[in-house]
């Protein structure tokens, strides 16, 4: 059976898309911890984090710095946080958010109920700093 990551790269369900490649995508969490928080996600199905291919697991790492640098710039953070924690959705995806201590590890913290403004808001900042920062050919619109 597919994931809802599976579902959201095929555009079954919805997403707030802000990065797209042949390999990876990276859209807003519907559960943020801080405003700002991206899921980088591989387009094939793995389960666990270490059972990716070394390549593939490079490029997912390369995308969220990336997506890192451009969600610190638009939300003026002043740390970013990256995390994997694989337990929430059974498709490897890497956690992308600005980070001002260290409570907002903690997944279970997590927005439950942001309005669909807030994450389009939140969406929309992070595509504009893409491009500004000269990633524009894999920004989502």
């Amino acid at each position: 059976m597919a994931s809802v990551f599976t579902h959201i790269i095929n555009g079954d369900l919805p997403g707030r898309f802000v990065w797209k490649d042949g390999t990876s995508v990276g859209f807003m969490t519907i559960n943020p911890v801080t405003p700002g928080h991206v899921l980088v996600v591989p387009r094939k199905e793995i389960d666990h984090w270490e059972q990716v291919d070394t390549p593939t697991f490079t490029h997912l790492t390369d995308v969220s710095q990336k997506v890192g640098r451009a969600v610190k710039d638009a939300f003026d953070a002043p740390r970013m946080g990256l995390m994997i924690a694989g337990l929430e959705v059974p498709h490897l995806h890497i956690h992308v958010f600005p980070a001002n201590t260290m409570e907002v590890f903690d997944l279970s913290q997590a927005e439950q109920d942001p309005s669909p403004e807030s994450l389009d808001d939140a969406a929309a900042k992070v595509r504009a700093s893409l491009r500004g920062l000269g990633y524009g050919e894999y920004v989502a619109d």
